[in-house]
């Protein structure tokens, strides 16, 4: 019967071509520093299905099947493939019967929300052939957020509280859309929230506890997060591995992404015995002298730009940005995060070093007479700490290339007491090099906040 869930059938319909874009994302990066000891349970297959055009397209990159592998692999499951596909119906139906034939759990991410592309649930419930119906309980959480009677809630909202009538909903503590668990003797299927804000949290407090529910598999242990900047992975773990011998049930595992580095430590269990040793631990390699310089966070949380606010908080302080190579990023990264309002200053952006000028109303004659790039931005953070008030100030410079062809922009950081003049090297070209540009600068402010 159409939409069953059968291996046999998956394994048939895999040998038929494929005529749908298809991303093979790479599995865990998991680097063990040691043997591992054998895990309490028998590993279990799994497959994940990526759902957007826009990740197709190249606008943004897979960053959920990393995240999903990443928290699974320690429990005790094993990613046997991920797959991308376009948000259509058809597209992710094809992608499921693939996806089937490779473990006994589906994990789809997208297109559950209210727009006319989000199609994902329709497209499980035509493939499984499990209805859909309004779950009483998410329709009154649906009601609490929006401060609004069910019968005026727009039709949009309230399709993204149908669930299936086999299997169940994950809740969803920071968006409208729950997950949908579509269960059937041969195979589990979920569908998460595309968002990373949504799909996060959701794996990490709904999925992984119905997982062991379901099918028995551990709970998290106890586990711990190092950020660093300024280093790559390869440099941490040689560092690691050259001045520490961690025990064989301790596993690691990294995530690299603009000039940042995750790395986490696991233990099988989550004890007060197991934290203490990950606490143990922490000390052990933030006594590294190469690493503890470039740890700026003990957790997974706290990002760069909100260690970087809570060192100019501590001061009283106050930043300015004006920006015109790194394209808005510097700013709009310290907007974003929490405490924002409290340190931020003000945010210029502009298309190049004389645009800039004129929108902090530099002078005609001292722009002409400061010939020389490191002169002007002088001249620009002045203006930019005049215009705000503040007492520290980061001037981003246009892009310019060296007589070897190396690109760099000229930086200039003010504080109440000094400016300082910086050449910092551009790595790569559009959203990589802003990114980059945007961690080095946080690091460069980090560093002269500490």
């Amino acid at each position: 019967m159409p939409g069953k869930l059968s291996p046999q059938r998956a394994s048939r319909e895999m040998l038929l071509p494929i005529r749908w874009p298809i991303v093979w994302a790479a599995l865990l990066h998991v680097m063990p520093l040691c043997a591992a000891e054998s895990p309490p349970v028998r590993p279990v297959d799994y497959a994940i299905v990526v759902t957007g055009s826009e990740i197709l397209a190249g606008a943004y990159a897979d960053t959920h099947t990393h995240f999903i592998t990443r928290t699974l692999h320690p429990l005790g499951w094993h990613c046997a493939g991920s797959i991308t596909v376009d948000d259509r119906a058809e597209d992710i139906k094809a992608a499921l019967r693939f996806a089937a034939g490779k473990g006994r759990l589906v994990i789809v991410t997208g297109g559950l929300g209210p727009t006319d592309n989000d199609v994902t649930r329709q497209a499980l419930s035509e493939f499984t052939g499990i209805a859909l119906r309004e779950h009483p309980e998410a329709l009154a959480e649906m009601e609490r957020r929006f401060n609004t009677p069910r019968d005026q809630l727009r039709p949009n909202l309230r399709r993204q509280v149908r669930v299936p009538e086999r299997g169940g909903y994950l809740k969803n503590a920071s968006g409208t859309a729950v997950g949908l668990v579509f269960e059937s003797p041969e195979t589990v299927i979920v569908a998460l929230p595309g968002p990373p804000r949504e799909l996060q949290p959701m794996v990490r407090d709904e999925l992984v506890r119905y997982l062991h529910q379901r099918f028995g598999t551990r709970l998290r242990g106890a586990s711990l997060t190092l950020r660093f900047v300024g280093l790559g992975q390869s440099q941490i773990d040689h560092a690691i591995k050259q001045h520490l011998a961690l025990p064989p049930d301790v596993t690691t595992s990294s995530q690299f992404e603009g000039g940042r580095v995750d790395f986490t430590f696991s233990l099988p269990d989550d004890s007060p015995s197991a934290r203490r040793r990950l606490d143990e631990l922490k000390q052990q390699v933030l006594a590294i002298q190469e690493l503890g310089d470039c740890a700026y966070a003990v957790d997974e949380k706290t990002t760069l730009e909100a260690h970087v606010e809570r060192l100019l908080a501590a001061r009283g302080a106050k930043l300015a940005v004006a920006e015109v190579a790194s394209g808005g990023s510097l700013g709009a990264g310290l907007a974003g995060a929490d405490g924002a309002g409290s340190v931020l200053a003000g945010a210029y952006l502009a298309p190049s070093e004389d645009r800039l000028r004129r929108l902090l109303a530099v002078a005609d004659d001292a722009w002409s007479a400061a010939t020389q790039g490191p002169a002007r931005l002088e001249l620009l953070a002045n203006a930019t700490a005049r215009a705000t008030g503040s007492q520290w100030v980061v001037v981003v410079g246009e892009a310019r290339e060296d007589a070897d062809g190396s690109r760099y922009v000229d930086v200039a950081f003010k504080s109440a007491a000094r400016w300082e003049p910086q050449r910092i090297a551009v790595r790569g070209t559009g959203e990589t090099a802003r990114s980059y540009l945007a961690t080095q600068l946080l690091d460069q402010l980090r560093r002269r906040l500490r």
